[in-house]
């Protein structure tokens, strides 16, 4: 098993995760609301998400701005079978991505709270969401992995499929050629 099941099992993102930190803060008072995660590739912010709507036991939907249209997405947030009693949490991954209408699609979803929204980015959200979206949702920054932070990932995913590296500086190779990027360090150990 890989992917952390819950958020105290999370690697790196102690500033936003630890005791008395925002989202922990959020998570123990019940209540999440509509979040953006900014950072780089690889560090966690689809685990983070996942992670929080299961811990405030909310229905969660996933979705890639990189194959969702207009339509698509109408489609979920007008689908209110799909979308259960209880508010869920949809998480938009590339959110930059969308155009201005696409994310103008979601203010009346997140207004009326039918929706909780967690986009995910890697490009600056002040430059890139739109200002109507961005004022309905708080902003959160993840930090880039640390080498030990790798580490202990690698070790884990090596221990998950049963990999066993020489003690001669070749963990420290495959962190390294991670270029700080979780899921592709889990990938190459994957294919060791």
């Amino acid at each position: 098993r890989m992917r952390p099941t819950s958020l105290t099992e999370i690697i790196g993102q102690e500033h936003l995760l630890a005791t008395g930190a925002p989202l922990r803060r959020l998570v123990e008072q019940g209540h999440l609301p509509s979040i953006i995660l900014h950072g780089e590739a690889g560090i966690g912010k689809t685990t983070i998400a996942m992670l929080l709507a299961d811990a405030v036991n909310r229905p969660f939907h996933a979705l890639s701005a990189l194959n969702t249209g207009v339509k698509q997405l109408r489609e979920v947030l007008d689908n209110k079978d799909s979308l259960a009693f209880e508010s869920p949490v949809v998480f938009i991954d590339e959110i930059h991505r969308f155009n201005k209408a696409q994310q103008d699609a979601f203010l009346p979803h997140i207004e009326s709270g039918l929706i909780t929204l967690i986009g995910a980015t890697t490009e600056n959200p002040s430059f890139e969401i739109n200002s109507s979206l961005l004022s309905r949702s708080r902003v959160y920054i993840l930090d880039k992995l640390s080498e030990d932070d790798l580490t202990t990932i690698a070790i884990r995913a090596m221990e998950s499929q049963g990999v066993t590296l020489e003690d001669d500086g070749s963990l420290s190779l495959v962190v390294v050629s991670s270029d700080g990027d979780a899921r592709r360090l889990i990938n190459i150990i994957e294919q060791l």
